[in-house]
């Protein structure tokens, strides 16, 4: 049984999109110029919270629903960093804020996506045979 979705694939490709472009762009924005943290240099600071997000970047784009499965993965770090900031942090609070609420989107939008979408095109996990 399939179940409707609320919002169409389309959509919540849109959703999943605003989500990982706002997090590729706010990150350094945050990490770079905001933050007043000096123990943080920059070209180090650009490797770690930007290089993750360009790996999935094709595949979102194109709209590959495996892609949006596993970019989840490497969304958890940034909300893991986001609550990490939210815990140790009060001068970054309303950053971490927004940084998780960024997550959260790009997450739950993109395995709505990609369990949505995998069923309009046929595919799915292969149950184990008794």
């Amino acid at each position: 049984m399939t179940t409707q979705p609320r919002f169409s694939t389309t959509t919540l490709k849109k959703i999943t999109l605003f989500g990982y472009f706002s997090l590729l762009f706010y990150m350094p924005f945050w990490l770079v110029f905001i933050s007043d943290d000096s123990a943080l240099s920059v070209p180090l600071t650009l490797v770690f919270f930007t290089l993750p997000l360009l790996f999935p970047l094709k595949g979102l784009v194109q709209g590959n629903p495996y892609t949006y499965a596993w970019s989840n993965f490497i969304v958890m770090i940034y909300f893991l960093h986001s609550l990490t900031t939210l815990w140790v942090s009060a001068d970054e609070k309303l950053w971490a804020v927004g940084e998780l609420f960024f997550a959260t989107i790009m997450f739950i939008a993109g395995s709505y996506y990609a369990k949505y979408r995998g069923q309009e095109l046929g595919l799915s996990i292969r149950k184990k045979k008794e």
